[in-house]
């Protein structure tokens, strides 16, 4: 169940960046609502992983896992350029989280 909390935080975190970027600053009523909806949703789920897993890795999971799909999220609708030195670094970050998960930073 823990693991359905982290998964449902990081949906919420790639959500409410995606509608940040479509806000445009914020200007925009829908995307802003949405983002804001999106990222206290982000926030109460990644709170219920916290419950049993340790608070260093649930946060590192979390803003690892957001941090990967939402570069491959602008990568491919947003058409933002993706080098080498990217593609490597989040390699490394996707890497960290598979660490991380297998640390069975739990209780």
């Amino acid at each position: 169940m823990v693991y359905m909390w982290l998964a449902l935080a990081i949906v919420f975190e790639v959500g409410w960046a995606i509608a940040m970027k479509q806000s445009n600053g914020l200007t925009k009523l829908w995307p802003s609502v949405a983002t804001a909806v999106m990222y206290l949703l982000s926030v109460v789920f990644l709170s219920q992983a916290a419950k049993r897993l340790d608070v260093g890795v649930a946060y590192a999971i979390w803003a690892g896992a957001g941090v990967a799909v939402i570069a491959a999220a602008g990568v491919v609708w947003f058409k933002e350029p993706v080098s080498w030195v990217k593609a490597g670094s989040l390699a490394l970050v996707v890497t960290g989280i598979v660490g991380l998960t297998l640390s069975r930073g739990g209780h």
